[in-house]
């Protein structure tokens, strides 16, 4: 008996067409406001990333500044992803009394006390 033949590989690897599948989900169910949270996000994530390896490539003398600036980037984020979980559509039975403003609010006051508090740490 000759050994069975396998039609040729034509289609992208899994992990790609996995991977465009995502990123369509993402693009087609979310909406504009999480979007732009999301890439607020990235940024937060980005700038904490670059600090920390700027803390450890060049230098760490003012190390106090180093610390503020990164739990800073770190407390925003956090922030934000709490923001971002309360103002999703999908979360609102988790949030039943949280408005979006009320949400935003929160954030705002909570974004004004973490800046204080890393302003007072700069020295």
């Amino acid at each position: 008996m000759p050994p069975k033949s396998t039609p040729a590989q034509t289609s992208a690897p899994a992990s790609t067409n996995a991977l465009q599948t995502l990123w369509q989900a993402y693009n087609d169910q979310t909406s504009n406001r999480l979007k732009f949270i999301d890439s607020f996000l990235i940024f937060l994530m980005l700038s904490g990333i670059v600090q920390f390896l700027y803390c450890v490539l060049v230098t760490t003398y003012p190390y106090n500044a180093f610390l503020a600036g990164f739990s800073s980037t770190v407390g925003q984020f956090v922030l934000t992803a709490s923001l971002r979980s309360q103002v999703n559509p999908e979360n609102k039975n988790e949030f039943k009394e949280v408005s979006p403003e009320r949400a935003f609010a929160d954030f705002a006051l909570g974004s004004i006390v973490l800046h204080f508090f890393v302003f007072n740490f700069l020295g």
